[in-house]
């Protein structure tokens, strides 16, 4: 189409020195693109990028000591440079760096150790000490490039595959590794404000995948939940359904893994915040872990213990109501354990007003289960120490419902007398249907004898009359 017909026409003078003009501007671009390019500072960083890109296994003995001396130097300097929050290298240079950053950290992990408890931190730290200071150093490289640029300019590079390549590292059996990255993931949590849905549920696929799926030791899942716990305590009330299907769905069945002792704390805050923020969920949590007791893992016994009453701490008057006999039930169960850790963990919870509070508000149908369990100890357990507090909690029960303990023991007493005569009545038919059988017995071996006998005799009366019997 042509110009419009009002609109001002050019001379060609006019033309001709805008037409230079563009021309000379197009040529400083070029110029001033060129010496950024030349620039001996980002030569020396490109340099650097280029060098440091190259990974070493550490275990090859034809690799150079000095070479990876070398490096860990290099990555020093290249720290150095990208450290400064006010001073920011060109963006141009950040593709080369998060593939520098990619080679080194994303790499095959050696397969974890069988136990499932993690071994000591010492142990670990041997392991991989080699690597470590060439890790150590790119790692403080990605947290200098997060905490210096801006969410826009890093979203290329920090995207949704590089998210999951970190997850995959909290596999790592190094804790320092562990702690590196949970500073990373955490500080592109904060910044990353998009992302924040696939983070997390990414971060629940690996809780799901360990929970269902493989149960295998992952020495990440404490880091995680670490995270999560942050993640929590940033919750608005009321909880979204989202977070209390998290609640629902992972937190509370990761009670259930054996391991569970390695990341028992982390995983007892989330779940605590939960109950602090909305203590209604308490319910929830506490009829979860009730499901997901261990019968013959002591150890987790007394941590579940510890952690229901920090539960019940947390709870209201609504909650207790409903709570209280279920979970005196299980309280019970555990002081009579001939476990003794367990049994005075169990005893120790009687010593929490909040706890004691709780069991008030079902007193009557908490008491006569109470006190059967006391009176068992008191008669049965092995332990001395455990038969000492158990005395002590019964002395204060008495104190706080003196008849209607008194009431309970006559209950008790008369219960196990009944049950006593039940016990002889019983006794007595078995004996008679022991008599019974052995007198049946001799009866049948009597008769055997006596056709035995008969058919040894009768072939001797030759051709007399045989008698049938």
């Amino acid at each position: 189409m042509g110009a419009h017909k009002n609109s001002p026409k050019v001379s060609p003078s006019q033309q001709k020195s805008t037409t230079l003009k563009c021309l000379l501007d197009l040529d400083s671009k070029y110029n001033s693109s060129r010496q950024s390019h030349t620039n001996p500072e980002y030569d020396e960083i490109l340099s650097l990028i280029s060098y440091c890109s190259y990974t070493f296994t550490f275990t090859d003995p034809s690799e150079s000591p000095f070479q990876q001396n070398l490096k860990r130097d290099k990555l020093i300097k290249l720290l150095s440079i990208v450290k400064p929050p006010k001073k920011t290298i060109p963006d141009e240079f950040l593709s080369s760096l998060f593939a520098m950053i990619s080679t080194n950290l994303f790499r095959p992990l050696p397969p974890p150790t069988a136990s499932t408890h993690l071994p000591d931190d010492d142990d670990f730290i041997a392991a991989s000490a080699s690597a470590w200071p060439h890790l150590h150093l790119v790692y403080e490289i990605l947290l200098r490039l997060i905490t210096n640029y801006e969410a826009k300019n890093l979203r290329d590079y920090i995207n949704e595959s590089f998210i999951l390549n970190l997850l995959a590292l909290f596999q790592s059996e190094d804790p320092r590794e562990r702690d590196s990255l949970k500073n990373a993931y955490h500080k592109i949590y904060s910044k990353f404000h998009s992302s924040r849905s696939f983070m997390r549920k990414s971060m629940n696929d690996v809780f799901l995948h360990y929970i269902f799926e493989t149960g295998e030791k992952h020495c990440g899942i404490g880091d995680l939940l670490e995270i999560w716990g942050t993640i929590i305590n940033g919750f608005s009330v009321p909880i979204k359904e989202e977070h209390r299907i998290f609640l629902m769905r992972v937190l509370i069945p990761l009670h259930r893994q054996k391991g569970m002792g390695a990341y028992y704390k982390q995983l007892a805050y989330c779940v605590y915040q939960f109950v602090e923020k909305e203590p209604m969920l308490g319910v929830v949590v506490v009829r979860g872990i009730l499901r997901y007791w261990p019968m013959t893992n002591c150890e987790k016994e007394v941590l579940l213990i510890g952690e229901l009453e920090e539960l019940v701490e947390n709870m209201g008057t609504e909650q207790y109501k409903i709570l209280a006999l279920p979970l005196c039930k299980q309280i019970t169960k555990c002081l009579n354990s001939w476990n003794s850790q367990v049994a005075e963990r169990a005893l120790y919870v009687w010593n929490n007003e909040r706890f004691v509070k709780m069991a008030s508000e079902a007193i009557d149908d908490v008491f006569p289960i109470v006190v059967e369990g006391m009176e068992r100890n008191l008669k049965d357990h092995w332990s001395k120490s455990v038969r000492q507090l158990t005395e002590n909690v019964k002395e204060m029960l008495e104190e706080m419902e003196p008849i209607l303990y008194s009431k309970c023991l006559s209950q008790l007493q008369h219960h196990d007398s009944a049950k006593n005569e039940e016990e002889m009545r019983r006794r007595e038919r078995w004996e008679r249907v022991e008599m019974a059988a052995k007198m049946n017995h001799i009866i049948q071996e009597s008769q055997s004898l006596y056709r035995q006998m008969v058919k040894d005799v009768a072939p001797k009366f030759k051709g007399g009359v045989m008698v049938c019997i």
